[in-house]
């Protein structure tokens, strides 16, 4: 989950969504622990295996589980490295869901296994019936690939397809749907359809997506310094009422409001009115309304993309397009919005209805949660970086950062609902170390890590690195966290602020400095959290921990490997990142 952007200088990934939470919830260990009763005990075993980084696969998985013990079958739902290859490739029936995080990459409950798969090419699957769901995002340039790089490998390991792989889009609920529906009487092959009494079985949550939560806001306060580069706002909404309660770790949804100032331009530049009455999921609303509350507006969908690219006749964007090359056209939208390939063709115009059929459903945005829900029962804190900088001769903002900044106050609703991620955990065991990396907004859910081992009273080691640009401007928290440091709810503090001293300096070689220390923790059965950047810093944090076991522990590279992998399958190396 996104805490929030770490750099103003982000004008083309602020809306790149994190995934859909909410979908289907249904039917978890109850499904499992009924599996071997009556009849479910001769029933066909099917594996629904799922690689998720969020919690969304998982919720599918195990609403496909809820469907196939409706038709007789015995489900038995695992996420990806619970399950060993050697036992992976003896499965008969098998369902994939996966999601795709950073640059095509599998998720990392789904890296250990996809690895021991996809580097043995002797494997004979030809006992295997499977089928593929992948859950993605179009606006991100390799689309769904974790779903499909385990679709083309098990096809050319021999295993059969049953039915064809799903691409699902970040608004993925009828496509996840209908790929459930139609995998699963194929994977019965026949088998007599049971009753499931629902009275025992539903789970649904009381707010999600199609109906959140209308939060307050309570709290809009200045973080960092008003002589920063960045500005990061803490925020406090308030859930008295709802029945609704959360665990640190978790993430808060946030449905937004588009700006009024870019729906109004942008209707200028089509040359519509706003007024005009469109159908919205069967509702007729004005064209104004639909694009503040319905429609993605910031970033073009890749079909509204096509069209302007069409209309305009833009040469250098035709070009980039035709060409296939994604750097080419990353290069052309970089720092370009919706409204700014408009305006560089006045001339092109859309009725309200052409243009909403090219675009995206506006998605929620979903932010890591900065407080712990037994300390702050009736309150949910995020920790968010408003997004704003210049282009194009014109005032860029971030969709949901700065609606929360700008629009949201204690008179408007901000709708909302959290998604679990039960990974994402404090250890159950009070007296473990915990050792955490969260520079930037990264911090926020260490900060909510930390008030919950105060609320528990735990005696484990907590050791936090953060860091920043400039620790005057950008020491977030500060006081919190040496009030922390003082009644030693906070054991140890590594600060790393890049730009105090002529030589840059980052979390990870804070990490190294400390390494001997930093692998005792490991060695004594410690939990290593990460949140924030996926793209740099969360890289170059890993190939840190990978270099202090090597040195500190005596390993090879390879030895190293392993125990990291062991850490992932113990679920004590654990990251949040975007």
């Amino acid at each position: 989950m996104k805490t929030a952007n770490n750099s103003q200088n982000i004008p083309f990934n602020e809306a790149q969504q994190a995934w859909l939470g909410g979908f289907f919830a249904g039917m978890h260990s109850h499904i499992l622990q009924s599996a071997g009763s009556g009849d479910a005990a001769n029933a066909r075993t099917i594996s629904i295996l799922y690689g998720s980084q969020t919690g969304n696969s998982e919720s599918v998985a195990y609403d496909a589980a809820q469907l196939a013990k409706a038709h007789g079958l015995n489900p038995n739902v695992l996420s990806m490295d619970e399950i060993e290859a050697d036992n992976f490739i003896k499965l008969e029936y098998l369902l994939i869901i996966t999601s795709t995080y950073g640059e095509g990459e599998m998720p990392d409950n789904a890296q250990m296994l996809w690895d021991a798969i996809s580097s043995d090419d002797s494997i004979d699957l030809a006992q295997m019936h499977y089928s593929v769901l992948a859950l993605g995002d179009t606006s991100y340039d390799l689309f769904c690939q974790a779903g499909i790089d385990w679709d083309q490998r098990l096809e050319k390991l021999g295993a059969k397809r049953l039915y064809e792989r799903v691409d699902c889009d970040v608004d993925f609920d009828d496509a996840a749907e209908a790929w459930i529906s139609n995998t699963i009487p194929l994977m019965a092959d026949g088998a007599a359809t049971i009753t499931v009494d629902s009275s025992k079985t539903s789970n649904a949550p009381k707010y999600g997506r199609k109906n959140p939560f209308l939060g307050k806001l309570v709290t809009n306060r200045l973080l960092s310094s008003p002589d920063s580069s960045k500005e990061i706002r803490h925020y406090e909404i308030s859930i008295v009422g709802s029945g609704l309660s959360y665990e640190a770790g978790d993430a808060l949804n946030v449905v937004p409001v588009n700006c009024p100032e870019l729906v109004s331009d942008i209707i200028s530049a089509i040359g519509c009115s706003g007024d005009e009455d469109e159908p919205v999921s069967g509702e007729l609303m004005p064209f104004t309304q639909a694009l503040s509350e319905h429609f993605e507006i910031k970033l073009p969908s890749k079909e509204l993309l096509e069209e302007i690219a069409k209309r305009s006749g833009d040469q250098k964007l035709n070009n980039a397009l035709s060409s296939g090359d994604k750097d080419k056209l990353a290069s052309y939208l970089w720092g370009r919005d919706t409204l700014d390939l408009l305006l560089q063709s006045p001339e092109m115009q859309f009725s309200a209805a052409e243009f909403l059929a090219l675009l995206k459903p506006l998605q929620h945005r979903a932010y890591s949660i900065s407080s712990s829900g037994k300390a702050h029962p009736d309150t949910v804190h995020l920790t968010i970086s408003s997004v704003r900088y210049n282009s194009h001769d014109r005032e860029h903002k971030g969709v949901c950062s700065t609606y929360l900044s700008d629009l949201a106050n204690e008179e408007t609703a901000v709708r909302c609902f959290f998604s679990p991620n039960k990974v994402f955990r404090v250890p159950e065991d009070n007296d473990l170390p915990m050792i955490m990396v969260g520079p930037g907004t990264g911090i926020a859910p260490f900060r909510a890590f930390l008030q919950e081992r105060e609320f528990r009273n735990a005696k484990g080691v907590n050791w936090l690195f953060f860091g920043d640009r400039n620790a005057s401007t950008d020491f977030i928290y500060r006081d919190e966290i040496e009030a922390m440091q003082k009644s030693s709810v906070l054991g140890k503090l590594d600060l790393a602020f890049s730009r105090d001293q002529e030589e840059k300096i980052y979390v990870q070689d804070r990490m190294r400095e400390q390494g001997a220390e930093l692998f005792t923790l490991l060695e004594q059965g410690g939990y290593f959290f990460v949140c924030g950047d996926a793209y740099r810093m969360a890289k170059d944090v890993d190939k840190a921990l990978h270099d202090v076991i090597s040195t500190q522990g005596s390993m090879s590279e390879e030895q190293a490997a392993e125990y990291v992998n062991q850490m992932k399958k113990d679920k004590r190396y654990v990251r949040d990142v975007y």
